[in-house]
């Protein structure tokens, strides 16, 4: 019985503690200190529990009514946005898609790099030998209805007979029907030699026809045309380079595509015209064949210069 109304006391103080009826400190006087702490974290929480609960009682209607509010205004922005957005990803999806089926899925592009030859079947069973540092490309979809060919560098095409097939360079282009010929297609150096058939040379100002053995160049805005040619095909699909009437400077590039080295060529005078060859395979043999017809000294600095002199 004792026990049961010491339990009632402390309720009733503790309902007049939490009603703010009696203070702390008169509470504290009727329990002991171990519930006056464990009953002080209940009042702190249930008075938390009303900050809670106060805004869902007394101001959930004025909340609805600003959201509502807000959607009102900020709905036709939203739309906008939304439509612009939806706008940029289609246009963006498209354009990916076009950039995709151009370069990802037509165009066919082969290259070679320093002292690397290939041979290359196109899909009529066309061939196509690279050499060296240089590039084709072409249009796989069109390529039935339209055969071309870009180039930059140089390639001996064997071309099988059938509709018109054009070589496109940056310094003019290269057509024929069914033929053999080489292309060299290097900044301002154009050269197309005819091995067989007939081949058609155009380019912004001029046009012009070769058969078997005959050529033309253009040469630092220069055309010159040439006959006479009695090899069967260029010789350097063979491993030689080889080279009429040429500017050394030229001959000097097609070392450097041939072989990984580069020539500082500030003391020698580059337009002295060369006539001859060099071997693709032997750099020492190459640099003899070159260098030592024309008069000129050449040192190797290092691995990968070397220097030219008088």
């Amino acid at each position: 019985m004792e026990k049961n109304s010491i339990h009632n006391d402390n309720e009733y103080f503790l309902a007049d503690w939490i009603e703010g009826k009696i203070s702390a400190e008169e509470f504290k006087k009727y329990v002991s200190e171990e519930d006056f702490i464990a009953y002080n974290k209940l009042q702190k929480g249930i008075a938390l529990y009303e900050q809670l609960e106060a805004p869902l009682d007394h101001t959930f209607e004025k909340i609805q009514k600003k959201i509502a509010a807000k959607k009102e205004t900020k709905k036709p922005k939203v739309r906008k946005l939304n439509l612009n957005w939806a706008i940029s990803i289609a246009a963006s999806i498209v354009l990916f898609i076009g950039i995709y089926n151009m370069i990802g899925t037509n165009t066919v592009l082969i290259n070679t790099t320093i002292g690397e030859h290939k041979s290359i079947a196109l899909l009529d069973k066309s061939v196509v030998f690279l050499n060296s540092n240089s590039e084709i490309s072409y249009d796989k979809k069109r390529w039935n209805k339209e055969r071309e060919v870009k180039l930059k560098g140089e390639a001996y095409f064997k071309v099988q007979k059938g509709s018109t097939f054009t070589v496109i360079t940056d310094m003019g282009s290269v057509t024929v029907l069914g033929t053999q010929f080489n292309v060299i297609a290097k900044k301002d150096y154009f050269d197309v030699v005819c091995y067989e058939g007939k081949v058609k040379v155009k380019n912004n100002k001029n046009s012009f026809i070769l058969t078997p053995g005959k050529a033309v160049r253009i040469l630092n805005g220069e055309i010159k045309e040439t006959d006479k040619i009695t090899q069967h095909a260029p010789t350097w699909i063979l491993g030689e380079s080889s080279f009429r009437s040429v500017p050394l400077k030229y001959v000097i590039d097609a070392l450097e595509d041939q072989y990984k080295i580069n020539f500082d060529r500030k003391l020698i005078d580059e337009s002295i015209i060369y006539t001859g060859s060099f071997s693709n395979k032997n750099l020492d043999i190459a640099l003899a064949s070159v260098f030592k017809a024309t008069g000129i000294k050449y040192k190797k600095a290092n691995n990968k210069t070397i220097v030219l002199s008088k």
